[in-house]
């Protein structure tokens, strides 16, 4: 049975920020800045409305919007709500028809408030779903991709205001490299909606009740602080995660180009990896983690860089010298682990030549 719709309150927002901004697994952008614009659109009385996926009628017309970029871009070029949520009429005006829902491209980081913010602009009601699970850097690496539904057409804003429609693009392949193309220069960063879904298409090709999936990380996280305990391990026993490493922060390399961020983190081992290194490759989120020379994680596992003390996910955009970080593995959306979902997600997709092997031996490939 679907679950009942509810209205958002301002704890909610925290609560989600917090969750979405560890299933980022790095990327999606720091949400701290959507979530204080939010709160500003509750207080100033509009309210935004969650509803089951498996509640929608399979002709609903659903909006699925997003930003795109790299996120250090995004740290010095603010895309506030107004901007995202002007893509959507944009798309409404192009295909002569309204919307009736919209919903997340990405749960994680600050793209998980993206149709959150439309939401309280527009009045539309958010979807409990996203296309990914998590976060990822590219457009062909979501759940519509992987099933194979259209990839057009597309719109795009800037934060100047500059417009763009892709009325067609052959695959989701072609489509990352047009809107990357203009998204680099844009800054590298654009509000985008996405190609339109029916409700048919949200319940057989989303990844279902990632923004409550989100919102119980949170509230895990919350309660955890709450009583003194330990934010991470509260977190990793609630979603059945694992330890990867724990240590201090010794070096980032990291690079803006073709409109995502890449690098590497460089970790020195304490407690009881006193003595052992580890380092964790991103493109905008985190892909592959080595243990010495060995990979000990890798997409599409969440890799996820927390704050050891806090809690708090880091970044790939804010991690830096010093940190002391707990280094966690969260397991994927099963769509993402399947022999399809590799090809889009899995570790070559991110040009690393090694197959996939979960850390949650029941989910490897």
């Amino acid at each position: 049975m679907p679950g009942a719709a509810f209205q958002l309150t301002e704890r909610d927002l925290e609560d989600f920020a917090t969750g979405a901004w560890i299933l980022g697994t790095g990327g999606g952008g720091d949400p701290y800045f959507s979530l204080l614009e939010a709160k500003l659109h509750l207080a100033a009385g509009r309210t935004v409305t969650v509803v089951d996926p498996l509640a929608l009628p399979d002709d609903a017309f659903v909006a699925c919007v997003g930003q795109m970029g790299a996120p250090l871009a995004k740290q010095e070029k603010l895309c506030d709500g107004e901007v995202i949520a002007s893509t959507i009429p944009m798309m409404e005006a192009h295909l002569g028809r309204k919307f009736d829902a919209v919903m997340l491209w990405e749960v994680g980081g600050n793209n998980g408030f993206q149709a959150i913010l439309s939401g309280l602009i527009l009045g539309l009601p958010v979807v409990d779903c996203d296309a990914m699970g998590r976060a990822f850097p590219q457009a062909d690496m979501t759940t519509f991709a992987i099933c194979d539904l259209p990839a057009h057409p597309w719109t795009m804003v800037d934060i100047r205001r500059n417009r763009l429609i892709f009325a067609e693009a052959e695959n989701w392949t072609w489509m990352e490299k047009m809107t990357r193309r203009v998204c680099t220069v844009f800054g590298a960063s654009a509000a985008t909606c996405k190609a339109p879904r029916t409700g048919a298409e949200v319940k057989r090709a989303t990844c279902l009740h990632t923004l409550s999936w989100a919102l119980s990380i949170g509230r895990t996280v919350r309660a955890a602080r709450a009583a003194h305990a330990d934010p991470i391990a509260a977190v990793v026993a609630a979603e059945g995660g694992l330890v990867l490493f724990r240590g201090k922060v010794t070096d980032v390399m990291r690079r803006a180009t073709d409109g995502w961020l890449r690098g590497r983190v460089a970790i020195e081992g304490l407690d009881g990896d006193q003595g052992e290194t580890m380092a964790i490759d991103f493109q905008n989120e985190f892909s592959v983690a080595w243990r010495g020379d060995r990979p000990a994680a890798t997409v599409p596992d969440l890799i996820c860089l927390l704050d050891t003390a806090s809690g708090e996910a880091i970044g790939t955009e804010t991690v830096r010298y010093g940190q002391r970080v707990t280094v966690i593995a969260l397991p994927a959306p099963a769509i993402l682990t399947s022999p399809k979902g590799l090809q889009h997600v899995g570790p070559r997709a991110f040009g690393f030549d090694l197959d996939f092997h979960s850390v949650f031996p029941a989910r490897s490939a």
